[in-house]
């Protein structure tokens, strides 16, 4: 390498990172493929810290393959990530606390399209289980009636007419779809370094 090209690597690498620091930090992402179609739902670490944790940990670990979106309202959300076809229910870690106060003071409301932790009664119960809304569904938000609120950690980007056509599908008893819609595979896809854009640019030089 010349003394002229390292001139022009040097001030490429400063004008990358001025822009680098002025934009977004990149994201974590998980694609999840099912029977009926992939999407893609882009998670927010700052805002739910240990939920997005949680959430990822599940997916790295393959516990969400051939688990099914077992719950399914139309004209309300689409619940999977704990149940297997025959309705067997996975036994998932420990629950984890309840992050929607922060989620929600950052921004993140149970709008269409965002992805939320599902629970029982007692806020602090999460495990595996989540839910896509299909509707916005404000009333969901902290505080809710029970002070806390569901969890908003992310949302789809990709992929959302799949998430359609699984809240289109039949249901039955417990608004359990009559046909299963399996996940068949959760890849967890890690945020790429900020240097990376730079490798990416002098490669193709």
């Amino acid at each position: 390498m010349n003394l002229r090209t390292l001139i022009f690597f040097l001030s490429t690498i400063a004008l990358f990172g001025q822009s680098l620091n002025a934009g977004p930090k990149p994201k974590p992402k998980v694609q999840f493929t099912t029977t009926l179609g992939s999407f893609v739902v882009e998670l927010e670490p700052e805002a739910a810290p240990k939920t997005v944790e949680n959430f990822v940990e599940y997916a790295k670990s393959g516990f969400y393959k051939e688990t099914t979106f077992h719950r399914v309202i139309k004209t309300f959300m689409i619940q999977g990530g704990g149940q297997t076809a025959d309705g067997s229910v996975k036994r998932g870690r420990d629950p984890i606390v309840n992050e929607a106060k922060q989620s929600s003071e950052m921004g993140l409301k149970n709008t269409r399209g965002t992805i939320a932790m599902a629970r029982t009664s007692n806020p602090d119960s999460a495990t595996s289980q989540f839910y896509i809304n299909v509707v916005d569904n404000n009333r969901l938000d902290y505080p809710y009636t029970d002070g806390a609120g569901y969890c908003v950690f992310g949302r789809v980007i990709e992929g959302m007419d799949t998430v359609d056509k699984i809240r289109d599908v039949p249901t039955g008893q417990g608004d359990r779809p009559t046909d299963p819609v399996i996940i068949t595979e959760a890849k967890y896809i890690a945020p790429r370094a900020r240097w990376h854009r730079i490798l990416v640019f002098w490669k193709r030089r």
